[in-house]
């Protein structure tokens, strides 16, 4: 079987041209992770929208060189490394230039479990993919896929299965201080798979 025939990548004009939109729609889509020893996949179960004029947003100065990948026309991924320590995977939206995206923050594990368990040196599947940092590792994500277009087949893409994301709920956005009470993250309610405090996922 040649890697990832059975998940062909979601076509950029499937992919809602508002933030928010994007960020609701990408739940319960596919990210794909083509990697040496084998396909790695998760099911999307949590996501954070960072709009235009968001102060938290990491586009809201402008562009540097950190993150010109944000400013690219939706579906591109924007790599970064959080204080210093985790890797955190965006997908960029609206159109080039407006320096907006999606921050990808839970996962279900689909495939590739052994791989993730070996990445990460975590047993729990649970534990996998539950957060934006513990995702990252667990796939494998790093400054090399900054940039790279997640609408086609690479090293990571983003796919879909037909099957319907269940129930989403509406929360505030976790560990930020600025903006910090606006109602932009998404997730799959009772996902065992959603990172953050149970309170937050009523």
């Amino acid at each position: 079987m040649s890697h990832g025939e059975d998940h062909p990548p979601i076509a950029r004009s499937e992919l809602p041209g508002e933030t928010v939109a994007l960020a609701r729609f990408l739940i319960g889509k596919l990210v794909v992770r083509d990697l040496p020893e084998g396909m790695v996949s998760g099911r999307i179960v949590e996501t954070e929208a960072y709009v235009v004029g968001d102060a938290a947003g990491h586009g809201f100065r402008g562009m540097t060189p950190r993150n010109r990948s944000l400013f690219l026309e939706r579906g591109h991924a924007y790599v970064y490394l959080a204080y210093g320590i985790s890797m955190m995977l965006n997908v960029s939206s609206e159109t080039e230039g407006i320096g907006t995206g999606v921050l990808i923050r839970a996962l279900e594990p689909l495939e590739g479990i052994d791989i993730m368990r070996r990445n990460r040196g975590v047993a729990r599947l649970r534990d996998l993919a539950r957060g934006p940092g513990r995702l990252a590792a667990a796939l494998r994500i790093d400054r090399s896929l900054d940039g790279l277009d997640l609408c086609r087949k690479g090293p990571l893409w983003l796919a879909k299965d037909g099957q319907e994301a269940g129930e989403i709920g509406q929360g505030i956005r976790i560990g930020i201080t600025k903006d910090a009470d606006r109602l932009l993250r998404f997730y799959v309610r009772g996902s065992p798979f959603v990172s953050g405090p149970r309170s937050l996922q009523e």
